[in-house]
C-alpha cells in the first residue's frame, strides 16, 4: 500500500487549520487516514507546527511519501535533514557521533532564527503601537490647540479691535467739534 504523508483541513472558511497524517494515497483529502503525527496552523506569525518528531521520521524513513507542503513542512522541522544525515551514516561518509552533532548544531541555529523572528516581530508591534499613541497624542495636541484658537483669540481680538474704533471714532468727534 502507498502511504502519503499529507495535511487534512479542518477549521473554518478562511481560517484553516491541518491535521498531519499518514494515508493511502488513495483516501480522500479529509477522509481515512492510518495515523495523525501532527497539527499545522498557518493562520499564527510564525505558523505554529506541532508534530511528533519520532514518528513521523519512522514514516518518513519507512518510505512514506510527503506531499510537497509536508516536505516543506518537515524540512522546516528538521525531518528531511535527519533522513538525509541518516542516509550519509549508511553509507559509511560520516559517524553516527558526527551525524548527531550536525543535527544538533542545524537544529539550535533554526531555534535562533525562529526566536529572532518572534522577538523581531514582538518589537515592531510594540513600536507600532507607540507610534500610534504618539499620532494620537499629536493629533489630541492639535484639536486642543485648534479649539483653544476657536474659543480664546476670538474674544481677545474683537474686544481690541473696537476699544481702537471706540477711541479713533471719539478722536474724529471731538476734532469736528472743534
Amino acid at each position: 500500500m502507498a502511504t502519503k504523508i499529507r495535511l487534512q483541513r479542518h477549521g473554518k472558511k478562511g481560517k484553516p487549520f491541518y491535521y498531519i497524517v499518514v494515508a493511502d494515497s488513495r483516501a480522500p483529502r479529509d477522509g481515512r487516514f492510518i495515523e495523525r503525527l501532527g497539527s499545522y496552523n498557518p493562520n499564527t506569525n510564525p505558523a505554529t507546527i506541532d508534530i511528533n518528531f519520532d514518528k513521523t521520521f519512522e514514516w518518513v524513513d519507512n518510505g512514506a511519501q510527503p506531499t510537497d507542503t509536508c516536505r516543506a513542512i518537515l524540512s522546516y522541522k528538521g525531518v528531511m535533514y535527519k533522513k538525509h544525515l541518516k542516509g550519509g551514516v549508511t553509507k559509511g561518509a560520516l559517524t553516527q557521533e558526527q551525524a548527531d552533532a550536525k543535527f544538533a548544531e542545524w537544529v539550535d541555529q533554526k531555534e535562533g532564527k525562529i526566536t529572532g523572528k518572534k522577538s523581531n516581530l514582538a518589537s515592531a508591534k510594540d513600536d507600532a503601537r507607540k507610534a500610534a499613541l504618539a499620532a494620537e497624542a499629536k493629533k489630541k495636541e492639535d484639536r486642543a490647540t485648534a479649539i483653544a484658537a476657536k474659543n480664546a483669540p476670538v474674544a481677545e481680538e474683537e474686544a481690541p479691535a473696537t476699544e481702537e474704533a471706540v477711541e479713533t471714532a471719539t478722536e474724529e468727534t471731538s476734532e469736528n467739534a472743534e
